[in-house]
This record gives structure tokens, sequence and C-alpha cells, in this order.
């Protein structure tokens, strides 16, 4: 993971970022990226696997999300929603609580939408970065293939529709 994780990497042209790639010890089926160059992997999805590109794509888009800041991008974008959530609900503060319960959700909808495009970009830019290490890029497609495969009550899979858009919405995108 970390041989592969770094070679990704190195085609993204993100110079002087050291990354951190890891193994989760959990069932679960997903993977993540946090600011800072960290990626993981849970041993669930990586023994779901069937070779070296399905990895290099899964890193890739994972890397993407690094590269992209997308998560700075998200926490700006909830602290936006927060501040404006909180003026509405100051105005709103003689309305009942199905007025407050609107703003929040409609917050909630907002964000999770913003999420969804990440997802959607970190997808196609994986692709790319992958294709540049040298792997075919239909790795991430692959590995979208067999997850969209799993039934969908599926609880390893539980955590990853919390966090990713389903696999056959991404590969329709």
């Amino acid at each position: 993971v970390n041989q592969i994780g770094n070679w990704v990497a190195l085609q993204s042209g993100s110079k002087g970022r050291v990354w951190h790639f890891g193994v989760l010890d959990t069932e679960d089926i997903n993977a993540f990226a946090a600011p800072g160059g960290y990626v993981f992997v849970t041993k669930g999805l990586y023994r779901r696997l069937n070779n070296e590109a399905e990895l290099a794509g899964v890193l890739g888009h994972e890397i993407a999300h690094v590269t992209q800041r997308h998560h700075l991008k998200v926490l700006k974008q909830s602290s936006l929603i927060g501040a404006l959530g909180q003026v509405a609900g100051s105005q709103a503060k003689s309305s009942d609580q199905a007025v407050q319960n609107l703003i929040g959700n409609g917050a909630e909808m907002l964000a999770r939408g913003l999420d969804k495009n990440a997802e959607f970009e970190a997808d196609r830019i994986g692709m790319v970065y992958a294709a540049r290490a040298g792997y075919t890029p239909w790795g991430l497609p692959d590995v979208l293939q067999d997850l969209a495969g799993l039934p969908a009550k599926d609880e390893r899979t539980s955590l990853l529709y919390k966090t990713h858009p389903h696999p056959a919405d991404r590969l329709a995108a």
C-alpha cells in the first residue's frame, strides 16, 4: 500500500508533501483521506481488491481529495453554513420548531451535495493519477462495479454509503 500509494502520489504533482498510507484493521469496506496527506484503506476493502490497478485507483481517488483540498473546502463551507444557520436561526427565534428544523435540514442537504461533487471529482482525478502511474485507468471503475454488486444491507458498507455516493451513481457520473 505504501509503495503504490507513494508512486501514485508522485503523479499528482504535489511537491514537498509527505504522504502517509495505512491499512485499518476493520472488515468495513471503505477508504478515506485526511488533510496533510494521510490516506487509509480498510482491510475489508483491501481484501476485495483483485490487483494493483484497483488499489492504485482507490488510492488515487483518496490522494485527489488531498490535492484538491476537498476536506478544507468542506470545513470552510460547514463554517459558512453554520454561520448562516445562526443568522437565520436568530431571525426565526419567534417562529416554531418546524422552521428551526427546516434550517438545519437545508444546511445538511447543501453540505451533502458538495460532498457528492467532491467524490465525483476525486474519482475523475484519481483515475488520471493512476493512469499516470502506469496503471489501467479502469482500476477504480472495476472496484466501484464490484461494490455496486454488494447487498444493499451489507453492514460492512454502511459507513461507505454515509461518506460516498452509491457506487452505481459514481459509475454513471
